[in-house]
């Protein structure tokens, strides 16, 4: 399956929430799940709100240097079940491997 930019984009942001909700909730470890540059991760993260899709930055309690977990507070108008039920098809559309 040959996915448009427009879906890449959106099946990237629906999947990134995903991840988020099953604990895969920093940058690093959503590079490591999925394989994508930490720059794209970041501005996935960010790219969320226009989606209506609130994800807020929880940092590690004396931590330095932003570290700490993303979560999302609030799907918006996506129905967070959908995206569960699917996250494996999305995930293989995208072509991010197997989280293990």
């Amino acid at each position: 399956m040959t996915l448009s930019k427009t879906q890449s984009s959106f099946y990237r942001r629906l999947y990134l929430a995903h991840l988020i909700e099953q604990g895969i909730a920093s940058v690093p470890a959503i590079v490591d799940a999925t394989g994508m540059p930490r720059r794209t991760a970041q501005d996935t993260l960010k790219a969320l709100e226009e989606l209506d899709i609130r994800c807020e930055f929880r940092p590690a309690p004396g931590e330095r240097h932003n570290s700490g977990n993303y979560e999302i507070v609030d799907w918006g108008p996506i129905e967070r079940t959908w995206v569960a039920q699917h996250a494996d098809r999305i995930r293989q559309a995208l072509g991010y491997p197997t989280l293990t």
